[in-house]
Formats: C-alpha cells, structure tokens, sequence
C-alpha cells in the first residue's frame, strides 16, 4: 500500500459511519481512528503546546515508508519520509516573493533547508537528514500540517 492509497482510504473512511479500520499485510499493519461528531467525519482537535526540548526531538524524526510492492508499482521501501516535527502553517520558501526552497526531482544534502514551518509566530526552518532526490512534495504552500504528517518523500542517493 503506498502513501497515495493511504490518502484515498482516509477520504473513503470520512464518508462512512466507520469509527476504526485496521489493515494487515505482509509485515505491513495500518491502523486508522476517527472521532465523530455526528456526521461521521474527522473533526478538529486542539493540541497542546510542544516543548522545546521536544521540537529539538521531532526535528530529528524521520521514517521509512513500510510498503509493500502492489502490482505494477515500483518499491517505495528504500524512500524517505520527512515528517512534520510540529504542528504549524507549511511554506515552501523563505518569503512569498522568493522561490521555493527545493522541488521534485532536485537533489538535496544533509542540512539542506527544505522548507519553513511556522509556529507561534517562530519561523522553523526544516532541513534535509539525507542525502537523496525529491521525489514528492506532499503539502501546499501556506497549509497547516500536524505534528508528524509526512511533509517530503525523498529517495536516499
């Protein structure tokens, strides 16, 4: 299961009465939860304020993307995913009139600036722990994201 088809059960889960799902395949487990509020759908939570030390942690928190291969898919198992490391508004570059600070295909180094995070008016800026390609930008320009939402997928080079 890849991370598109991940995206696609989430919007088809919205639209049902179901509270939880769980899928296992192959060493692959998936386990979705929804709150609902009536009309079935996912509805807001507040979070609470991150620590600092725990912002130092989750700058540093990557993951592998554990997918089997479907038929006529290439095996993203060797990819990487950079995730959120707070929650905050997702900007691709510095400022709006600049250009972004990667794109897909664009090589890029460890410590490289992928992007800025902004949170509690504070600009984080978000660099790269590997050495790889871009392979997918997974987030809009000026979108919230959640504390671990997958933000990049980068192939390791």
């Amino acid at each position: 299961m890849n991370l598109r088809e991940i995206k696609e059960l989430i919007k088809m889960l919205n639209g049902t009465d179901i509270v939880e799902l769980n899928l296992e395949k192959e060493g692959f487990r998936l386990s979705l939860k929804k709150r609902a509020d009536g009309g079935g759908h996912i509805r807001e939570t507040d979070y609470p304020a991150i620590g600092a030390a725990a912002v130092d942690a989750a700058k540093s928190e990557m993951t592998r993307i554990p997918s089997p291969v479907a038929e006529g898919e290439d095996d993203d198992s060797n990819y990487t995913t950079i995730v959120a490391p707070m929650v905050g508004t997702f900007y691709r570059a510095p400022s709006p009139d600049a250009p972004p600070y990667v794109n897909p295909g664009d090589e890029v180094e460890v410590g490289q600036p992928l992007c800025i995070i902004e949170a509690m008016k504070l600009m984080n800026e978000i660099e790269s722990e590997v050495k790889g390609r871009i392979v997918e930008i997974l987030v809009e320009n000026a979108q919230p994201v959640e504390y671990g939402q997958p933000l990049f997928i980068i192939e390791p080079l």
